[in-house]
């Protein structure tokens, strides 16, 4: 799903954008980020990561199951993330949660997190 909102730094809130990932298929999501002026937020000097996890919960196993391929417009305020098809194929059906991360120098944000449908196809090959 693509999202379009406005980020601003100081105010230490992430987007919250649900996803749908389809196992063996390439998963692609766009944002387009805007500066409080509705401007494009520029992303020069910003680097970006992003993972998925089953949980966070106590008690859950805590670490990254999988982590995204992430794409910086630096002056268009896009950002892009990214899973193969590979990558999605031994995903298992079921809720997981993910965050995006952007930092500048030390400063890092959450920009956008939420939750991600895994469904599991019919079909496991073309």
């Amino acid at each position: 799903m693509d999202a379009s909102f406005t980020f601003d730094p100081s105010s230490g809130v992430s987007q919250v954008v649900n996803q749908v990932i389809s196992t063996g298929a390439s998963f692609v999501a766009n944002y387009s980020v805007t500066n409080i002026g509705g401007t494009a937020f520029n992303f020069n000097g910003y680097t970006g990561g992003a993972k998925l996890a089953k949980s966070v919960g106590v008690g859950a196993s805590n670490y990254a199951h999988k982590t995204f391929e992430v794409g910086i417009g630096t002056t268009t305020g896009k950002i892009t993330l990214g899973l193969s098809a590979s990558n999605t194929l031994d995903l298992r059906e079921g809720r997981y949660v993910y965050d995006v991360l952007v930092s500048s120098g030390t400063t890092v944000y959450r920009i956008v997190e939420g939750d991600v449908m895994v469904r599991a196809g019919v079909t496991s090959s073309i």
